[in-house]
C-alpha cells in the first residue's frame, strides 16, 4: 500500500490575540489548499486546529465536514518538555498515513516543530519511509530576524528563558557573551504575559552597547521592530504589552 504524506503546515502567528489578520493574507493560497484536503491531523490543541480549519474553510471550502475529520493531539508532557530529544515515540500518531492517508501537522502558531512541537511526527515519518513536505507560511523567527538588523549569516535559536530572575538573568548574560565574543545573534521568546518581566530584565542586564531588537504582532497590522543599543532602549523604555507574541534578538 501507498503511503501518505506528511505535510507541515504553518499557522497564522495571530494565536492567542484579540484582532487576527485575513488569513489569505498571511498565508499562502497553495497552502490553504493543500490544508483544505487532508483528512487526518496532528496537532497541539484540536480546539484551536478546529478554529483555524474554519479559517481554511471561509477561503477554501473543506474536503469533508469538519466534525469528520480526525485530529489527534500531541500528549502534554510533549508540550511541557518538547519532543526534540527524541524519548517520545510519535509512530502511533502516524497509522492513518501508514495506511495510505495524507496527513497534516500544525502547531498553534508558526510552522510545526520550529519553536514548537513536532519534530517527533516528523522524524518519525521519515523513519517509517514516508515523504515530508513542509508548506509555505509565516515564521516568526525568520521574520524577526530579517527585521532586526542583527547578523543574519550567524544566528541561533535559544527558546524560552529560565522564569525565576536568577536564573534568567544568568542566562541573559550568557548568551549576551555569546553574542559579542562570535557574532551570532541570540533569538528567543516568551510567553506574552511575561513580556513586560522579560525587557526589564533585559535592560538592568545587558551592557549598554549590546543592541536589542523586539519584534511584536508580526503579520498583523499592529506588526513593530524596534531595533537599537541598550542605552537608547533605557532613554525611551517601551516594549510589546502582556498579550501580545514577541521575539526577542541581541547581537552586536
Amino acid at each position: 500500500m501507498t503511503k501518505g504524506k506528511l505535510y507541515l503546515v504553518p499557522a497564522p502567528l495571530d494565536f492567542g490575540c484579540d484582532v487576527q489578520a485575513p488569513l489569505q493574507d498571511v498565508m499562502p493560497l497553495a497552502t490553504i489548499q493543500v490544508a483544505a484536503r487532508l483528512p487526518c491531523w496532528i496537532c497541539e490543541n484540536a480546539k484551536s486546529t478546529r478554529a483555524y480549519l474554519k479559517r481554511v474553510n471561509d477561503i477554501q471550502p473543506l474536503a469533508q465536514p469538519l466534525q469528520s475529520l480526525h485530529i489527534q493531539e500531541l500528549p502534554r508532557e510533549v508540550h511541557k518538555k518538547g519532543d526534540h530529544t527524541g524519548n517520545f515515540d510519535a509512530r502511533p500518531l502516524l497509522i492513518a498515513a501508514m495506511e495510505g492517508r495524507d496527513m497534516g501537522l500544525v502547531s498553534e502558531a508558526g510552522m510545526p516543530a520550529i519553536a514548537d512541537p513536532g519534530s517527533s511526527v516528523v522524524r518519525a515519518a521519515h523513519d517509517l519511509g514516508m515523504q515530508v513536505i513542509p508548506l509555505t507560511g509565516p515564521m516568526s523567527l525568520m521574520l524577526a530576524l530579517a527585521a532586526s538588523g542583527l547578523n543574519g549569516q550567524n544566528f541561533a535559536f535559544a527558546g524560552y528563558l529560565p522564569q525565576d530572575a536568577a536564573g534568567r538573568t544568568q542566562r541573559i548574560r550568557e548568551l549576551e557573551s555569546l553574542a559579542l565574543k562570535t557574532g551570532q545573534t541570540q533569538l528567543f521568546i516568551e510567553t506574552p504575559y511575561r513580556n513586560a518581566a522579560l525587557v526589564q530584565a533585559l535592560l538592568q542586564t545587558l551592557q549598554a552597547n549590546t543592541r536589542l531588537s523586539i519584534s511584536s504582532g508580526l503579520t498583523l497590522d499592529s506588526a513593530h521592530t524596534r531595533s537599537t543599543t541598550v542605552r537608547e532602549w533605557k532613554k525611551s523604555p517601551g516594549g510589546p504589552d502582556n498579550s501580545t507574541p514577541a521575539v526577542y534578538a541581541l547581537g552586536r
